[in-house]
């Protein structure tokens, strides 16, 4: 059995990959272990050197490495150098800051001291997604390398060239063979390798339905896990906002590598007062976005990553539409390309609103006070971030104490940075990313009491 990776933008077929049997993957998972049992006796300080010379390799390939995302999922081309140039930025944040982060910390207990010590647990399995092939891969790799982990990882089956070049950049930066593999498997082996012993911790980026799966498998076999799930990012807009500059962000927000993101801004909430204005800015600045051909530098906007996704969008669009939400703007789909979309007059039952729109459908929802603003932003099974656009500093930190996602932004999109905790609450998920938090998740916190 094989997978064929396909570009999405000309449909053609790049490369087979062949499935890995079951013996082998043992195989894999014990050179592994053996690597991790010598990898974790050094000190973070060991890795330091390594660490920064997978961030040079990226930069002075990047745009061969963005080629390869453009290519298997059809990312604009400036953005796939972005995502590569944010790979680099998480290995030098680690690099410099994870000696620091994992100090032993010293506590006295009535005449004697305890000791709290981070140590790595062992082999991290990491099942990723394609809609970010590198910087998803490289925001788990970069801190659990520096702990001491080993890494094993499931990439999405069409980005399978992108996970063959991130572990041909860990080798040729020094780090010993096995130190980070991927494996090539179907669905249907995850549990066997989750249930082997040399496995401590599972972390998945991906759909709420498949990460349910995942965590039960954790759960199952007593194997700590973190969950990066779906989103419904509220973008919510205030009648004091600054308009012109607000609206810029939001297009950027929700249609940035074509919506496909799980912390797109994937709900528009805006204040009644200023309701028509600002759609009028919205729907302007859309039409102005250069869709089309992903390679060349000056688009923004191209294909979804595959054919399936773009049909699931246009099922979602079409029901939101018989529920009641007005079409202003796009709808069309052909292939893998979906047209720029928005909808109005966009309620809580309808799908658009309860659902993960993950492509470029914008729905918009009007609201009338701050309260009605708050329970709008918390009606949704999602809590992975939000953005509110106000000027009002009081307002501001009156609602975020309210809002029940793992993130809030004033005046900017979410996004996700080295230095920042990462993650969200209800069905986007659990445990943290990214930050002091998440070189610690799969921490072994040891106390030494003496």
């Amino acid at each position: 059995m094989s997978f064929t990776t396909k570009n999405p933008y000309t449909l053609q077929n790049i490369k087979e990959y062949d499935i890995l049997n079951d013996s082998k993957v043992e195989e894999i998972i014990e050179k592994a272990h053996r690597t991790y049992l010598k990898f974790r006796q050094k000190k973070p300080s060991s890795r330091i050197e390594k660490m920064l010379k997978i961030a040079e390799i990226l930069i002075e390939n990047k745009k061969k490495y963005a080629k390869q995302i453009t290519f298997e999922m059809g990312k604009p081309i400036s953005q796939s150098i972005k995502e590569i140039e944010k790979c680099a930025l998480v290995c030098k944040y680690y690099a410099k800051h994870s000696e620091h982060l994992l100090q032993t910390e010293s506590i006295k207990q009535d005449g004697s001291i305890a000791n709290i010590s981070k140590e790595p647990l062992g082999i991290i399995f990491g099942i990723m997604p394609w809609n970010y092939p590198f910087w998803q891969v490289f925001r788990v790799l970069a801190p659990n390398i520096m702990l001491g982990n080993s890494l094993i990882i499931k990439h999405s089956p069409n980005t399978l060239g992108c996970a063959e070049m991130i572990s041909d950049i860990v080798e040729e930066a020094g780090f010993e063979k096995h130190t980070f593999s991927h494996v090539i498997i179907n669905v249907e082996q995850v549990e066997s390798i989750i249930a082997n012993k040399y496995i401590k911790g599972v972390t998945f980026t991906g759909s709420t339905k498949a990460g349910s799966a995942v965590a039960s498998l954790a759960g199952k076999y007593i194997k700590k896990s973190v969950l990066e799930l779906g989103g419904s990012n509220a973008l919510v807009v205030f009648e004091d906002a600054d308009l012109d500059q607000t609206a810029d962000i939001c297009i950027k927000a929700r249609f940035q590598n074509t919506g496909q993101s799980c912390i797109a801004g994937k709900r528009l909430l805006v204040h009644e007062k200023i309701y028509k204005e600002f759609v009028k800015k919205i729907k302007s600045g859309i039409n102005s976005l250069k869709i089309g051909d992903p390679t060349k530098e000056d688009t923004y906007i191209s294909v979804l990553a595959r054919k399936d996704l773009a049909e699931t969008l246009e099922n979602q669009l079409k029901d939101s539409i018989n529920q009641g939400a007005r079409l202003i703007s796009g709808g069309k789909r052909k292939d893998c390309f979906f047209e720029p979309t928005i909808l109005e007059s966009v309620t809580p039952e309808m799908t658009v609103f309860n659902e993960e729109t993950f492509g470029p459908l914008l729905p918009i929802t009007s609201f009338r006070t701050d309260e009605d603003a708050l329970r709008l932003i918390n009606q949704s099974d999602y809590g992975l971030g939000v953005s509110l656009f106000t000027k009002n500093e009081d307002r501001f930190n009156k609602l975020y104490s309210q809002i029940e996602d793992g993130a809030v932004f004033k005046n900017a999109t979410v996004k996700s940075q080295p230095d920042l905790p990462f993650g969200g609450t209800k069905n986007s998920g659990y445990g943290r990313e990214l930050g002091k938090e998440g070189i610690l998740e799969f921490a072994n916190i040891k106390t030494i009491y003496k």
